[in-house]
């Protein structure tokens, strides 16, 4: 018990003294944990000794995070960011993954290589998050865009663990399929727990809800993380595996929120016990050895990683303000690399010696991009990104019945429209270029993210009484409508919507004022192709109208059944038919001459 009590007193106290320091110098949490246990571990004051089993626990942080991520992971959230995180992410794992195992094929065996690949190919969650908080630019669409990446780096983790047994040294001709057999048990086995969880778990947390306990109702949310990272790994299978899935069981559920609030504080405790740990774990005597190979290392995988993540930017169109501090935040090795390693030491794919230099070069990694973003910040970010992202400007509200937020090519159109009737509004926007374009021509117009409470206050959202939400980014969107409809509830909520699934999300949130952001100009192309092929002017702008009211309608039955794919399948096939069957009829009454449409000449 003296031996527990004293770790825990170290563990605390090098925290409390190494983290606000790191804070203070403009570094972030995570780098002062790192130092922390540096400086207590084995290889500094030597204070704890017992690394290997100290990290083991402290894996449990890692654990809790992975089921917080699982939580998260809405289908419909993901379908709503599947080009960011699908697109974007894939492409930057796909790519640091090819480039690091190729790089590392030519220092160790393949399958070491693949897993370096696999390793050096994510970020750390928790610094890039940090470092996107401390600027206020987590809402920006770099912010989001880097969000995404690591999003999908954190689902990757997962197929990343179940791969690793099929990596582990072959014993015999039988090996491949007795792998092939593993793996299929590993599907086997996370089917069953995913089906068996989904019929019983949520009643489970009605059930104990209902005793209105909320001690109870945490202690069964840790008790479910623990018990399936126990189940997980008597199946030889990560830990972290089985609290993601934990996770994605819960994610749908009513009692996500209540459960994420409870666990948060563990999670948060636990992590930092994590980097504590790994800072514990590296060795000097890797990073003596040959300390020119290590920093070259760690030097090389920063400017690899940053070159790769501009060019995958770049394709993906981060605004270019944005795309340098982008591809430099995310440029470290994180933190599941530290687990990965650990699994694959277990599995004997790594050796002792290999795991030293590589764990040494991680986490030297966060120091590296700590330093580099500093120097970024220092000296080339006013001139890289022209004073963008910058502090919100300070909001005076002028009294104006109306606030517009996003001012890009929608927002400007309805500006001008109310600016030229009289109207006034306060404008919200994001993208610092466009605020400063907009302000030469004389637009009133504050720089700052809409989804920023105390922005939308100093608005003037108690006051006003209509809120314009015409920002370009769908999550943006709605993570404002939410806040109106939780914070201002009086405001009427007119919106821009990007596409039909964005029109389903909104209407889901009780917004039935909103407007396709393509569909009338697109339906005037069409009805401009019938005018020219010979229809009467009239006649094609009534069609077009009739069109637009039968859309209207069917996106509103639609939307009651957006959780179902083959009702919505359905519903278009039968409403193909019903505006074929309604335009026909319109045809032919006019052929009779029922309307009188040739002789109507349409003003131009």
């Amino acid at each position: 018990m003296e031996g527990f009590l004293w770790s825990a007193f170290i563990f605390f106290a090098a925290a409390v003294l190494a983290v606000p320091i790191s804070k203070k110098l403009g570094f972030g949490s995570v780098l002062g944990y790192l130092i922390a246990g540096f400086l207590i571990g084995p290889s500094g004051l030597r204070l704890i000794t017992n690394v290997e089993d100290i990290l083991h626990f402290s894996e449990f942080g890692v654990v809790l995070l992975l089921f917080l991520i699982g939580i998260e992971l809405e289908l419909r959230k993901l379908w709503q960011m599947r080009y960011s995180i699908f697109g974007l992410g894939g492409l930057q794992v796909v790519a640091c993954l090819a480039v690091f195992a190729l790089l590392a094929s030519f220092l160790f065996s393949w399958p070491v290589a693949l897993l370096v690949g696999m390793s050096f190919s994510l970020s750390s969650t928790a610094m890039v998050l940090q470092l996107l908080n401390e600027r206020k630019s987590l809402h920006s669409p770099g912010g989001r865009s880097a969000f995404a990446v690591l999003l999908f780096q954190d689902i990757a983790v997962i197929p990343m663990l179940a791969l690793l047994p099929l990596l582990a040294p072959s014993t015999g001709v039988t090996d491949p399929l007795l792998k092939l057999l593993h793996f299929g048990k590993i599907v086997g086995i996370l089917v069953l727990v995913f089906v068996i969880g989904r019929l019983f778990l949520r009643h489970i947390f009605r059930m104990i809800a209902n005793v209105r306990m909320r001690e109870l109702f945490t202690a069964l949310a840790l008790l479910l993380v623990v018990g399936m990272a126990l189940l997980m790994e008597s199946f030889e299978l990560s830990m972290g595996l089985g609290a993601f899935l934990a996770g994605l069981l819960l994610a749908d559920s009513e009692y996500r929120h209540a459960i994420e609030a409870d666990i948060e504080p563990f999670k948060g405790l636990l992590l930092g016990l994590f980097f504590i740990s790994i800072g514990m774990s590296v060795r000097s005597s890797d990073i003596l050895q040959n300390p020119a190979l290590i920093a070259s290392a760690v030097v090389v995988i920063i400017l690899l990683k940053t070159a790769l993540h501009y060019l995958v930017g770049w394709i993906f169109r981060v605004p270019r303000t944005q795309l340098p501090f982008f591809s430099l935040a995310l440029a470290q090795v994180g933190e599941f690399a530290f687990v990965l390693f650990g699994t694959a030491l277990s599995l004997g794919i790594l050796t002792e010696e290999e795991r030293g230099p590589l764990v040494a070069v991680s986490a030297l990694s966060f120091v590296g991009v700590s330093l580099a973003v500093k120097a970024y910040d220092y000296f080339l970010a006013s001139r890289l990104e022209k004073g963008s992202p910058r502090e919100a400007d300070e909001v005076v509200s002028s009294g104006a019945p109306v606030i517009i937020a996003g001012f890009g090519r929608v927002g400007q159109i309805v500006g001008r429209y109310l600016f030229a009737n009289g109207i006034k509004a306060t404008v919200l926007d994001f993208e610092a270029d466009q605020v400063e374009l907009l302000r030469k021509f004389g637009f009133k117009i504050f720089y700052g993210d809409a989804t920023r409470l105390d922005l939308i206050e100093a608005a003037g959202a108690e006051n006003a009484k209509i809120l314009v939400v015409a920002i370009d980014d769908v999550e943006a969107s709605l993570a404002l409508v939410d806040l109106a409809q939780k914070h201002f509830p009086h405001l009427t909520l007119i919106c821009r919507a990007r596409n039909v699934n964005h029109v389903f999300e909104l209407k889901a949130r009780g917004v039935h004022l909103l407007e396709r952001e393509a569909f009338d100009g697109s339906l005037r192309l069409g009805r401009l192709v019938l005018e020219q092929l010979g229809m009467p002017r009239y006649q094609a702008h009534s069609l077009a109208q009739k069109f637009r009211d039968f859309d209207h309608s069917m996106v509103d039955r639609m939307a009651r059944d957006r959780d179902s794919d083959g009702a919505r399948i359905s519903q278009a096939q039968q409403a193909r038919v019903d505006i074929e069957r309604m335009f026909a009829e319109e045809d032919k009454r006019i052929r009779q001459g029922d309307e009188g449409w040739d002789g109507y000449q349409e003003a131009p």
